[in-house]
């Protein structure tokens, strides 16, 4: 079957907040994580036979929703659940809050790794409790963790959590199984419970293999907590829909209590209709998307390479957000970025939103058909004449 990812569709006026809550009619939006695709045709089909229905009361979750996880997670990424391991939610961001309210308190402290998704330090500050930093270290393009200040770190006692984005946004990094078990067993020897945010672990790109945290062995599940959605993968963030799961019955049961405390455990109609087709039958679509992306991801970079040289396009192993190292720019990137949106009608994202280790970067969303990134690069190109 052929998608049409070039088809541009008019997003205004349907109060996206990507497209309607621009400053300008005329702003280009490259920024928030939403694609400007349409979903799989199953997934459309299958909402709109549940549309056709006409009743949209309250719904339970049913079994063909975990089973739908249980087999995608197995053959995408070779983790065996089973439905008891898996609560759904309604997002990732949902499932982290009450991660973290449920296994640390007020006066405890969580790590994270620098440049990292920003709703990790609004979520935490919303927690109330303290936020660590271990600063991924940047060398010559690539990331890598930094183990030595980890050990460090991690030897506080009112540490109790380490929330990892694995893939990394906004880096695009894809990180190895010896990397992970590195940073697990640091984690087991001090009694912290890891968080892995791998909302982005099915749009990885040829030549690279998501780990996911769970799959490192019993221990490892046993004392992690991993978060994940469809959204990302097939456009569904207006669904409101995802879940978490863990092989440890005790944090279960704490995250369970407190999404029940929040009264955040029931799911729509159409979050459901959309995670089982997204993962019984999404598969070829996200395939051509792939596929699209990655060419996004490289005519993004020649362009860059021939007429912005004095920019560096980090490697994009994974996501669709490229993080472009502006350092050698004289400007700050929170300036660079509002001169973008204000005179050149771009909007993407400083990479100071990231954290202070991301002074040096913007993040584009490379999500959209090739005529719309084209025009984005000329804003670009623009802006650095």
């Amino acid at each position: 079957m052929d998608f049409n990812f070039d088809e541009i569709i008019n997003r205004k006026g349907t109060a996206s907040i990507k497209w309607d809550a621009a400053p300008s009619e005329d702003v280009l939006p490259m920024w928030v994580v939403d694609m400007d695709f349409k979903t799989a045709p199953p997934i459309i089909e299958a909402l709109q036979k549940r549309v056709s229905h006409g009743i949209f009361g309250y719904t339970q979750t049913p079994l063909e929703f975990y089973n739908a996880i249980i087999g995608w997670w197995e053959k995408q990424h070779h983790v065996i659940l089973e439905k008891e391991n898996i609560i759904a939610t309604t997002g990732v961001i949902p499932a982290l809050s009450a991660s973290i309210n449920a296994l640390a308190k007020k006066g405890n402290k969580v790590i994270i790794q620098p440049p990292v998704y920003n709703h990790f330090y609004i979520t935490l500050r919303n927690s109330g409790v303290g936020i660590v930093e271990n600063n991924l270290i940047y060398n010559d393009g690539d990331y890598t963790f930094d183990f030595d200040d980890l050990e460090r770190k991690a030897s506080d006692t009112s540490v109790k959590l380490l929330i990892i984005s694995n893939p990394h946004n906004p880096v695009g990094r894809v990180w190895k199984r010896e990397e992970l078990q590195k940073l697990g067993d640091i984690c087991q020897e001090h009694g912290i419970v890891v968080i892995s945010d791998e909302i982005h672990s099915d749009l990885v790109y040829e030549g690279f293999k998501h780990i996911s945290f769970a799959s490192l062995g019993h221990a490892y599940s046993a004392q992690s907590v991993t978060l994940s959605s469809p959204s990302k993968t097939f456009n569904l963030a207006g669904v409101q829909v995802g879940y978490l799961f863990t092989g440890n019955k005790e944090l279960r049961n704490k995250i369970q209590k407190q999404l029940a405390s929040q009264e955040m455990e029931l799911l729509s109609p159409f979050a459901i209709e959309a995670l089982i087709a997204a993962y019984h039958s999404g598969q070829q679509w996200l395939d051509a998307l792939k596929l699209y992306l990655y060419d996004n991801y490289l005519y993004l970079k020649t362009f860059v390479e021939k007429h912005m040289p004095q920019l560096n396009v980090t490697p994009l192993q994974a996501t669709y957000l490229v993080w472009l190292d502006c350092s050698s720019v004289s400007k700050p990137v929170s300036a660079l970025a509002s001169e973008l949106l204000q005179d050149h009608k771009l909007w993407v994202n400083p990479g100071t939103m990231y954290g202070d280790e991301g002074q040096n970067f913007l993040r584009i969303n490379i999500a959209c058909p090739r005529p719309i990134l084209e025009e984005g690069l000329g804003k670009l190109l623009r802006a650095f004449d």
